[in-house]
């Protein structure tokens, strides 16, 4: 294969400018087109990968599937926190409303490979390098989008739901959608130099 050109300054570009919005940024009722979705999820299947394990695996909600996610999440918190005692009535309206104001939910998942004996810790970064192409491909669209371990994520009556086994992990939710206005949030970042130290 012959070594592809690329264009440093788009890339430095689209590194540097990608942003995290939030719902409250999303424009309801308008979908973003699943073919982009799909390109999305591609270049998240392009991330880096240790003996090639892939260990991303990915549920995406949309339409009627928003609703189940919502309601899903709502009821097992309700379960959850009635059990537990400390049940917040506006937090279930909150499980309950904000996935149907995005265009897609993305469930992050982590499936093992026991064979290949690898590190957690390299398979958790394998899945989070897939998630920032996810980000950075969102970005390059103009859609609003962030990835959230809130909710389910850290339950583990919700693993069965989202077919993971008991090695398996649920890492989160990335949401998509497109958003309420044309102005992109401003980023900041401490100088690298004050994180960086060179050994000549």
């Amino acid at each position: 294969m012959e070594r592809p050109s690329f264009n440093i300054d788009e890339v430095n570009k689209i590194i540097r400018g990608r942003r995290s919005m939030f719902v409250a940024q999303f424009k309801e009722n308008d979908p973003v087109d699943d073919a982009i979705i799909h390109e999305i999820l591609e270049n998240a299947n392009w991330a880096p990968t240790h003996k090639l394990t892939e260990p991303w695996s990915f549920t995406v909600f949309t339409g009627e599937g928003l609703k189940k996610f919502a309601d899903f999440q709502a009821e097992l918190y309700k379960e959850r926190a009635i059990k537990a005692g400390n049940f917040i009535e506006a937090t279930y309206e909150k499980f309950k409303e904000n996935p149907l104001k995005a265009s897609h939910v993305i469930a992050i998942k982590l499936k093992r490979d026991m064979k290949a004996n690898l590190p957690l810790m390299e398979e958790i970064a394998a899945v989070s390098m897939a998630v920032q192409n996810m980000y950075l491909t969102a970005s390059a669209h103009g859609l609003a989008a962030y990835w959230g371990t809130g909710g389910a994520t850290f339950w583990p009556e919700a693993k069965e739901w989202f077919g993971l086994g008991e090695e398996d992990m649920l890492m989160g939710f990335f949401y998509i959608a497109k958003p309420v206005t044309d102005r992109w949030p401003m980023g900041k970042r401490k100088p690298v130099e004050e994180k960086t130290e060179w050994v000549r």
